[in-house]
């Protein structure tokens, strides 16, 4: 454990395997690692890998064969006291892989936000939890008017924030995010992540972060364990140093920038890309300029470098380094971006 961190959660040569006898299936082997508050645990694996696994174990949907979950230094799997359970059930919530399916697409969003409270504030009137309900929107980025609706009158990207709101509603300390953008359009993708990151800043929630995808976790994750059928093979910080993002936020309080002086910072809707993100943007332009127009790679990087695209690729504060190739490529053709 390290210095002057608190440890929320603890996972000890976690085992979990399906099945029994011959057919008896390994899917998690041995794992350990700890998650500090406050912080974002990414948990990175290809698909079957097990990590949706060990965080549906935390949960206690799925039953454990060996090891310990500790939770605030108590045992949370197998058998547990009531008053326990009722605390995991009101203090860890999940948000799930995919708005498509997690939602019940017979119920009003009003219902499935507040359903969680009818199990950790049974005390609360009716008038109480529309009013909660109502506020849990609000801090997800939609309309209180929206509780009235149903699930599919919502895009990919409002049905995942009713999803999130759903978590949030009973006030959780620590958030299981399984896959949360994996589902969702590539330029819907950084405003959920920025939501999740604004919402833990605010609330001091402790996420686990599941996702696939490397690049998701570079930049949510405070930490990320690599799991590689069913044992995790790698644990280390985000580039072996504290957040990058935490670090700019703390200079730019700090150094006064939300002020505005420099450039708009503080208006930023996205992280700012570094060197690499920006080359990444420019060598799917130019391979497209180079296909499509059927010129060299020399002369397509001439055109897009000199073409209005430049500016886009310039503009921190847009969507456009989380948008398809073929994006970028129409918004080299047009000069705007839709």
């Amino acid at each position: 454990m390290e210095p002057n961190r608190e440890t929320l959660l603890e996972v000890n040569h976690l085992d979990i395997t399906y099945g029994s006898g011959k057919k008896a299936f390994r899917a998690v082997q041995d794992a350990s690692f700890n998650i500090y508050k406050g912080e974002t645990f990414g948990l990175v694996g290809e698909s079957g890998s097990g990590k949706t696994t060990i965080g549906r174990a935390i949960l206690r949907i799925l039953p454990t064969s060996g090891g310990d979950i500790l939770y605030k230094g108590q045992k949370i799997n197998g058998r547990i006291s009531r008053q326990l359970d009722r605390q995991i059930i009101k203090e860890i919530q999940m948000i799930f892989q995919d708005p498509q399916s997690s939602l019940n697409e017979r119920a009003k969003v009003s219902y499935i936000v507040g359903e969680g409270l009818q199990n950790v504030r049974p005390d609360l009137s009716t008038a109480q939890r529309e009013e909660k309900v109502r506020q849990a929107l609000l801090d997800v980025g939609l309309l209180p008017e929206f509780a009235s609706r149903f699930p599919h009158e919502f895009s990919g990207g409002q049905r995942q924030r009713i999803g999130i709101a759903r978590a949030l509603i009973v006030e959780p300390e620590f958030i299981i995010a399984d896959e949360p953008i994996s589902a969702l359009d590539m330029s819907i993708r950084a405003q959920v992540l920025n939501l999740l990151r604004r919402l833990q800043k605010e609330r001091g929630i402790t996420y686990l972060f599941i996702a696939h995808d490397l690049s998701v976790m570079r930049y949510i994750s405070d930490r990320i364990a690599v799991i590689r059928k069913g044992r995790i093979v790698e644990l280390a910080d985000v580039y072996h140093s504290d957040n990058i993002d935490a670090v700019s936020d703390r200079f730019i309080e700090e150094a006064g920038i939300g002020e505005g002086v420099f450039d708009n910072v503080a208006a930023a809707r996205y992280a700012v890309p570094s060197h690499w993100d920006i080359g990444k943007v420019y060598k799917r332009l130019v391979l497209a300029i180079a296909d499509r127009e059927g010129t060299t790679d020399v002369e397509a990087i001439l055109r897009a470098y000199c073409s209005p695209v430049s500016a886009l690729i310039d503009d921190y504060n847009g969507s456009f380094y989380y948008d398809s190739p073929e994006a970028i490529y129409d918004a080299y053709v047009t000069g705007e971006l839709e």
